[in-house]
Protein backbone atom coordinates (compact mmCIF):
# COMPACT_ATOMS: atom_id res chain seq x y z
CA UNK A 1 0.00 0.00 0.00
CA UNK A 2 1.62 3.52 -1.19
CA UNK A 3 2.31 5.79 1.84
CA UNK A 4 -0.48 8.40 0.54
CA UNK A 5 -3.07 5.76 1.10
CA UNK A 6 -2.03 5.51 4.53
CA UNK A 7 -1.90 9.09 5.90
CA UNK A 8 -5.20 10.06 6.93
CA UNK A 9 -5.49 13.80 7.63
CA UNK A 10 -7.37 14.79 10.39
CA UNK A 11 -9.78 17.65 9.96
CA UNK A 12 -9.86 19.21 13.16
CA UNK A 13 -11.24 22.04 12.29
CA UNK A 14 -14.13 24.11 13.82
CA UNK A 15 -16.18 24.73 10.54
CA UNK A 16 -16.91 23.00 6.75
CA UNK A 17 -15.55 26.06 4.94
CA UNK A 18 -12.55 25.53 6.99
CA UNK A 19 -12.03 22.18 5.75
CA UNK A 20 -13.53 22.50 2.56
CA UNK A 21 -10.51 25.34 2.38
CA UNK A 22 -8.10 22.73 3.56
CA UNK A 23 -9.46 19.86 1.42
CA UNK A 24 -8.28 22.36 -1.21
CA UNK A 25 -5.02 23.13 -0.03
CA UNK A 26 -4.16 19.96 -0.14
CA UNK A 27 -5.28 18.84 -3.52
CA UNK A 28 -4.03 15.32 -4.55
CA UNK A 29 -1.43 15.00 -1.73
CA UNK A 30 -3.75 13.48 0.63
CA UNK A 31 -6.26 11.11 -0.18
CA UNK A 32 -7.71 10.46 3.21
CA UNK A 33 -9.53 12.30 5.95
CA UNK A 34 -10.82 11.73 8.94
CA UNK A 35 -14.06 13.70 10.59
CA UNK A 36 -14.57 13.62 14.46
CA UNK A 37 -17.02 15.48 16.61
CA UNK A 38 -15.62 19.12 16.43
CA UNK A 39 -16.62 18.89 12.41
CA UNK A 40 -19.42 16.42 12.60
CA UNK A 41 -21.28 19.02 14.73
CA UNK A 42 -20.90 21.76 12.56
CA UNK A 43 -22.48 19.83 9.23
CA UNK A 44 -19.77 17.66 9.20
CA UNK A 45 -21.49 14.61 8.29
CA UNK A 46 -22.74 15.57 5.04
CA UNK A 47 -19.20 16.88 4.28
CA UNK A 48 -18.14 13.35 4.83
CA UNK A 49 -20.54 12.07 2.23
CA UNK A 50 -19.63 14.68 -0.22
CA UNK A 51 -15.99 13.59 0.48
CA UNK A 52 -17.06 10.43 -0.49
CA UNK A 53 -18.78 11.34 -3.35
CA UNK A 54 -15.49 13.05 -4.46
CA UNK A 55 -13.63 10.08 -4.52
CA UNK A 56 -11.59 10.21 -1.40
CA UNK A 57 -11.64 7.85 1.45
CA UNK A 58 -12.82 8.85 4.81
CA UNK A 59 -12.37 8.04 8.38
CA UNK A 60 -15.57 8.82 10.43
CA UNK A 61 -14.35 9.12 14.05
CA UNK A 62 -17.81 8.67 16.30
CA UNK A 63 -16.62 6.55 19.06
CA UNK A 64 -19.51 4.38 18.90
CA UNK A 65 -20.50 2.77 22.37
CA UNK A 66 -24.64 2.18 24.03
CA UNK A 67 -26.70 -0.71 24.39
CA UNK A 68 -26.62 -3.48 21.23
CA UNK A 69 -29.61 -2.17 19.27
CA UNK A 70 -28.58 1.64 19.52
CA UNK A 71 -25.16 0.61 17.70
CA UNK A 72 -26.28 -1.33 15.57
CA UNK A 73 -29.22 1.04 14.32
CA UNK A 74 -26.11 3.82 14.24
CA UNK A 75 -23.52 1.07 12.32
CA UNK A 76 -26.34 0.39 9.55
CA UNK A 77 -27.03 4.13 8.46
CA UNK A 78 -23.21 4.73 8.34
CA UNK A 79 -22.56 2.14 6.39
CA UNK A 80 -24.59 3.63 3.73
CA UNK A 81 -22.96 6.61 3.73
CA UNK A 82 -19.70 5.41 1.55
CA UNK A 83 -17.33 5.74 4.99
CA UNK A 84 -14.68 3.38 4.93
CA UNK A 85 -13.82 3.58 8.61
CA UNK A 86 -15.67 3.63 11.58
CA UNK A 87 -14.62 3.46 15.30
CA UNK A 88 -16.73 1.74 17.55
CA UNK A 89 -15.17 1.67 21.50
CA UNK A 90 -13.50 -1.51 21.93
CA UNK A 91 -16.42 -3.28 24.23
CA UNK A 92 -17.46 -6.54 23.33
CA UNK A 93 -21.04 -6.37 23.20
CA UNK A 94 -21.27 -3.35 21.24
CA UNK A 95 -17.80 -4.50 18.82
CA UNK A 96 -20.38 -7.74 17.73
CA UNK A 97 -23.48 -5.22 17.17
CA UNK A 98 -21.61 -3.45 15.09
CA UNK A 99 -20.25 -6.23 13.04
CA UNK A 100 -23.37 -7.67 12.48
CA UNK A 101 -24.80 -4.67 11.77
CA UNK A 102 -22.33 -3.60 9.42
CA UNK A 103 -21.69 -7.54 6.86
CA UNK A 104 -21.58 -7.00 3.09
CA UNK A 105 -21.00 -3.26 3.34
CA UNK A 106 -17.39 -3.16 2.91
CA UNK A 107 -16.93 -0.60 6.12
CA UNK A 108 -13.92 -1.45 8.12
CA UNK A 109 -14.58 -0.78 11.28
CA UNK A 110 -12.31 0.24 14.05
CA UNK A 111 -11.98 -0.80 17.78
CA UNK A 112 -10.77 2.36 20.12
CA UNK A 113 -8.25 0.67 22.86
CA UNK A 114 -6.97 3.20 25.03
CA UNK A 115 -6.72 6.97 23.77
CA UNK A 116 -3.31 8.40 22.86
CA UNK A 117 -4.25 10.78 25.44
CA UNK A 118 -4.09 9.01 28.27
CA UNK A 119 -1.15 7.07 30.23
CA UNK A 120 -1.66 4.66 33.02
CA UNK A 121 -1.87 7.01 35.52
CA UNK A 122 -4.81 8.12 33.81
CA UNK A 123 -6.62 4.67 33.45
CA UNK A 124 -5.90 4.29 36.86
CA UNK A 125 -8.05 7.17 38.04
CA UNK A 126 -11.05 6.00 36.00
CA UNK A 127 -10.89 2.73 37.49
CA UNK A 128 -8.57 0.22 35.43
CA UNK A 129 -6.28 -2.06 37.35
CA UNK A 130 -4.19 -2.94 33.87
CA UNK A 131 -1.41 -0.58 32.56
CA UNK A 132 -1.86 0.85 28.89
CA UNK A 133 -0.26 -1.81 26.92
CA UNK A 134 -2.44 -4.75 29.16
CA UNK A 135 -5.82 -3.14 28.38
CA UNK A 136 -5.07 -2.65 24.95
CA UNK A 137 -3.36 -5.80 23.76
CA UNK A 138 -6.68 -7.53 25.79
CA UNK A 139 -9.03 -5.17 23.57
CA UNK A 140 -7.14 -6.26 20.57
CA UNK A 141 -7.90 -10.17 21.09
CA UNK A 142 -11.53 -8.84 21.82
CA UNK A 143 -11.39 -7.53 18.85
CA UNK A 144 -10.53 -9.75 16.74
CA UNK A 145 -12.46 -12.39 18.06
CA UNK A 146 -15.78 -9.91 17.44
CA UNK A 147 -14.63 -9.61 13.59
CA UNK A 148 -13.66 -5.66 13.65
CA UNK A 149 -11.60 -4.75 10.96
CA UNK A 150 -8.78 -3.12 12.74
CA UNK A 151 -7.46 -1.34 16.05
CA UNK A 152 -6.72 2.11 17.18
CA UNK A 153 -4.33 2.60 19.31
CA UNK A 154 -1.09 4.22 19.96
CA UNK A 155 2.57 3.67 17.61
CA UNK A 156 3.59 2.58 21.44
CA UNK A 157 1.55 -0.63 20.82
CA UNK A 158 2.00 -1.62 17.55
CA UNK A 159 3.91 -4.21 17.59
CA UNK A 160 2.25 -6.26 20.27
CA UNK A 161 -0.97 -5.87 18.65
CA UNK A 162 0.40 -6.79 15.51
CA UNK A 163 1.11 -9.89 17.17
CA UNK A 164 -2.19 -10.87 18.05
CA UNK A 165 -3.85 -8.91 14.78
CA UNK A 166 -1.92 -10.35 12.05
CA UNK A 167 -1.53 -8.84 8.62
CA UNK A 168 -4.82 -8.57 7.48
CA UNK A 169 -6.08 -6.12 10.38
CA UNK A 170 -5.29 -2.50 10.07
CA UNK A 171 -3.73 -1.02 13.06
CA UNK A 172 -4.85 3.10 13.07
CA UNK A 173 -2.51 5.00 14.93
CA UNK A 174 -3.04 8.88 16.21
CA UNK A 175 -0.52 10.88 18.68
CA UNK A 176 1.83 10.61 15.34
CA UNK A 177 4.20 13.71 15.30
CA UNK A 178 7.08 14.51 13.63
CA UNK A 179 10.30 14.72 14.77
CA UNK A 180 10.64 18.05 17.02
CA UNK A 181 7.06 18.90 17.15
CA UNK A 182 4.73 19.73 20.29
CA UNK A 183 3.08 16.58 21.28
CA UNK A 184 0.10 18.83 22.32
CA UNK A 185 -2.20 17.14 24.82
CA UNK A 186 -0.99 13.56 23.62
CA UNK A 187 1.13 11.39 25.66
CA UNK A 188 1.79 8.65 24.34
CA UNK A 189 3.47 9.63 20.66
CA UNK A 190 6.18 8.18 17.94
CA UNK A 191 6.76 9.57 14.70
CA UNK A 192 5.18 8.96 10.79
CA UNK A 193 8.55 6.42 10.25
CA UNK A 194 8.75 4.49 13.84
CA UNK A 195 5.01 4.39 13.68
CA UNK A 196 4.97 2.36 10.21
CA UNK A 197 8.52 0.35 11.73
CA UNK A 198 6.23 -1.13 14.69
CA UNK A 199 3.32 -2.04 12.81
CA UNK A 200 1.06 0.73 11.89
CA UNK A 201 -1.04 0.38 8.84
CA UNK A 202 -2.51 3.84 8.86
CA UNK A 203 -1.43 7.11 10.85
CA UNK A 204 -3.50 9.90 11.90
CA UNK A 205 -1.92 13.20 11.38
CA UNK A 206 -4.25 15.94 12.25
CA UNK A 207 -2.75 19.62 14.17
CA UNK A 208 1.00 18.97 12.24
CA UNK A 209 -0.97 19.26 8.80
CA UNK A 210 -3.86 21.15 9.45
CA UNK A 211 -2.01 24.05 11.71
CA UNK A 212 1.62 24.14 9.70
CA UNK A 213 1.85 27.38 7.42
CA UNK A 214 2.36 25.32 4.15
CA UNK A 215 -0.25 22.15 4.77
CA UNK A 216 0.85 20.89 1.56
CA UNK A 217 4.52 20.64 2.25
CA UNK A 218 3.41 19.08 6.01
CA UNK A 219 1.57 16.31 4.70
CA UNK A 220 4.66 15.96 1.66
CA UNK A 221 7.16 15.76 4.22
CA UNK A 222 5.45 13.56 6.21
CA UNK A 223 4.77 11.25 3.12
CA UNK A 224 8.17 11.38 2.03
CA UNK A 225 9.18 10.02 5.84
CA UNK A 226 6.25 7.31 5.30
CA UNK A 227 7.68 6.42 2.19
CA UNK A 228 11.08 5.91 3.79
CA UNK A 229 10.15 3.15 5.79
CA UNK A 230 7.88 1.57 4.06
Amino acid sequence: MHARNRLIVGLDIPTVGEAEKMVATLGDTVSFYKIGYQLAFAGGIEFARDLAKDGKNVFLDMKLLDIDNTVAKGVENIATMGMTMLTVHAYPKAMRAAVKAAEGSGLCLLAVTVLTSMDDADLLEVGYQADARTLVTRRAEQALAAGMGGIVCSAEESAAVRKIAGSDMAIVTPGIRPAGSDAGDQKRVMTPGDALRAGSSHLVVGRPIVKAADPRAAARAILAEMTSAL
